[in-house]
């Protein structure tokens, strides 16, 4: 029975999960994502990167896998960046960098690039694997200085691709999407759906086999 792992610490993508119907189990990757990024070929297209990010994520977490048994397992890896006036932006980290990219991002639009990667392991072995991006038009608001600094205040914009979320604070300052909203979340359900297809796996088989089961973390 294919046990499904969700290869990444975000709390968006687990619940996204936990709404569709599905309970995975949660190992966090150990990829240095400025390392790998850094390594790609100058000129590598901004889709390419975001989708050899989740792959790397992926690909992480099954030698932890295989130490504590799990033989039989459908791991997903994500990874998402704002494309913005043409250059790729991750997790700002500081308030001083959230605050200027919201300066920047106001009133204007970006796109959300998510890159998927399913693989698919089975006796020990990984036997299959598809990947791909999603790409997400992203309409921003604009929020007053007052609210800004609120919003800066609560931490959630360091810590997330593009400084922003759908899904929490940040969703009051986005006026709208054009594409698919999971993938803004973090973990498109529309692409996931057909990269499991790939590998073999449907989505009555994964909620068959994974819904009743707790969700849990596997120790590194």
């Amino acid at each position: 029975m294919p046990r499904l792992v969700l290869a990444s610490a975000s709390p968006a993508r687990l619940a996204v999960l936990h709404g569709a119907g599905v309970k995975p189990l949660v190992q966090v990757s150990e990829v240095d994502e400025d390392a790998l990024v850094a390594s790609l070929p100058a000129g590598t297209p901004h889709e390419r990167v975001v989708t050899e990010l989740a792959r790397a994520k992926a690909t992480d977490v099954l030698p932890v896998l295989r130490e504590q048994g799990l033989r039989d397992a459908i791991v997903i890896g994500c990874d998402s960046m704002l494309l913005f006036d043409g250059a790729l932006q991750g997790k700002p980290r500081t308030v001083e960098a959230a605050r200027e990219r919201w300066k920047t991002m106001a009133g204007r639009s970006g796109e959300l690039l998510t890159g998927h990667a399913v693989l698919r392991v089975r006796d020990d072995e990984l036997v299959s694997e598809a990947a791909d991006h999603s790409g997400t038009i992203v309409h921003f608001g604009t929020p007053t200085d007052e609210e800004l600094e609120a919003y800066l205040d609560s931490g959630e914009p360091l810590e997330v691709a593009g400084a922003f979320t759908l899904d929490g604070h940040g969703g009051w300052f986005v006026d709208g999407v054009e594409g698919d909203p999971s993938s803004v979340i973090g973990i498109g359900l529309p692409l996931v759906r057909r990269l499991l297809a790939e590998v073999g796996i449907s989505v009555a088989r994964l909620w068959a086999e994974n819904a009743a089961i707790p969700v849990e973390a596997l120790e590194n």
